[in-house]
């Protein structure tokens, strides 16, 4: 159920764990008047080794539990995973708009001046027949370099609770983007195709053995947004109301880990809505 509409602005940004937290900044960046709800499906984080199917009826169990206690205007699916697969169910499903996170291939494409493009994504994006599909749609003249990681996510996971990135543990992930043995050249434009990896930029570049552009979907889904509220953008919040929040699915020791991050992200709440995996 969306929120009335003389009420402020109610933004859910939803993902497994806390990447979806780089899509919540630029959001924020842009509409402060808006309340942001933070939604972590903890539970079954991660999402981007689940199989395609289970995915599915998560993301759309999930939604609905927090939207019945937690109504919002837009539903931003912060997750590369998820919205590769699961954005037709959900749109059929809910009456607010959809906003889903796709990997950034076309502003790479217009970006790259070697025709070569990395792809640094979970193993799941990677995969997907609608990477390939993305990739054949807005980037046919691109030779395209694919790297999948699962490692990288906890490390950002990791890095949102206060361990440092390790740039010495991240150059082995990311080197096979670098190898030119076998073909070449090398790729002069990154996508970040996991909304995790943005959180781990400075330690990526620092890993890097040179530079490269990094392009990331964060600030088109926050224009996208804004776009969706037209007028409302700019709307005052009500007297007493809470401003922001933050929802998980387990209560576990890394929430607790995490409230620095929530407060610096957006100085809301916690609340944990129990939806076991």
């Amino acid at each position: 159920m969306p929120a009335t509409a003389s009420a402020t602005p109610r933004i859910l940004v939803f993902d497994s764990g806390v990447g979806g937290l780089s899509i919540l900044a630029e959001i924020r960046a842009r509409l402060p008047h808006c309340a942001l709800v933070y939604a972590s499906d903890n539970a079954a984080f991660p999402y981007g080794t689940k199989s395609e199917a289970v995915l599915v009826e998560r993301v759309d169990k999930v939604l609905h539990r927090l939207l019945d206690r937690h109504p919002a205007d837009i539903v931003v699916v912060a997750c590369n995973s998820a919205s590769t697969l699961a954005l037709p169910r959900i749109r059929s499903r809910f009456s607010q708009p959809i906003v889903g996170v796709v990997p950034a291939i076309k502003p790479a494409a217009a970006l790259t001046k070697n025709r070569t493009i990395g792809l640094l994504a979970t193993p799941g994006t990677v995969a997907r027949q609608y990477t390939s599909d993305l990739i054949r749609d807005f980037a046919p003249q691109c030779r395209v370099v694919s790297v999948g990681s699962s490692e990288l996510v906890q490390m950002a996971e990791d890095h949102l609770r206060g361990q440092a990135a390790d740039p010495v543990a991240i150059r082995p992930i990311i080197e096979p983007l670098f190898d030119t043995t076998t073909q070449s050249p090398a790729p002069d434009v990154i996508v970040l195709a996991c909304t995790h990896f943005p959180l781990l930029k400075p330690a990526l570049a620092a890993a890097a053995p040179r530079p490269v552009t990094w392009v990331d979907s964060g600030a088109a889904i926050a224009r996208r947004v804004r776009q969706l509220l037209g007028a409302r953008a700019g709307a005052g919040t009500l007297p007493n109301a809470p401003r922001h929040l933050s929802l998980f699915t387990a209560d576990t020791d890394q929430v607790a880990a995490l409230a620095p991050t929530l407060q610096a992200f957006h100085g809301g709440p916690a609340e944990i809505i129990d939806i076991p995996w």
